[in-house]
């Protein structure tokens, strides 16, 4: 699946909840695995595929977890590292988000589950759900880092305009 860049506007769209676990959502969680591991990724929200549903994978390196309908309940700490993105090659920027996190979700069985993640993960967890508002690395930028990567967004918006 052809992950969509920087400029596509399904990116800045705010996901709609999963209404059940089909076949297809299933697929769907089998081609964005394919996806996420063809482009050696750690997270890919539906989003990123151009469709705009409540569901994204993660993977830190201890096997792929897929997320639906995720909501962080709490948060706790606070840690700045680099990130980077799928939808936003050759980019990358500090981002402080939280050190750990409750997030209860849907597993692929529908069940509602709840996971403690901090480190890795939990940085994974908080950039794939900002994809499922609409909000990119490049929203959370600080003003020195957004000047410094304006140039490249604005090519990749115009590639992505001139692909429509």
């Amino acid at each position: 699946m052809p992950i969509k860049l920087y400029g596509s506007p399904v990116l800045r769209e705010k996901a709609a909840p999963v209404d059940e676990i089909t076949d297809e959502l299933l697929d769907l969680i089998v081609g964005m695995r394919e996806s996420l591991y063809y482009h050696q990724g750690v997270g890919l929200a539906a989003n990123q595929i151009g469709v705009a549903r409540q569901l994204f994978l993660a993977d830190e390196g201890k096997g792929l977890k897929a997320f639906i309908n995720p909501r962080i309940i709490e948060t706790d700490g606070e840690s700045s590292s680099e990130e980077g993105c799928l939808s936003l090659p050759e980019i990358y920027v500090d981002i402080t988000r939280a050190q750990t996190l409750l997030l209860e979700y849907l597993d692929e069985k529908g069940e509602i589950r709840r996971l403690e993640a901090d480190g890795l993960l939990a940085r994974i967890i908080q950039h794939e759900y900002d994809h499922l508002k609409g909000v990119l690395i490049s929203d959370r930028a600080g003003f020195l880092a957004s000047r410094m990567i304006r140039g490249k967004l604005k090519r990749l918006r115009k590639r992505v305009r001139e692909s429509l």
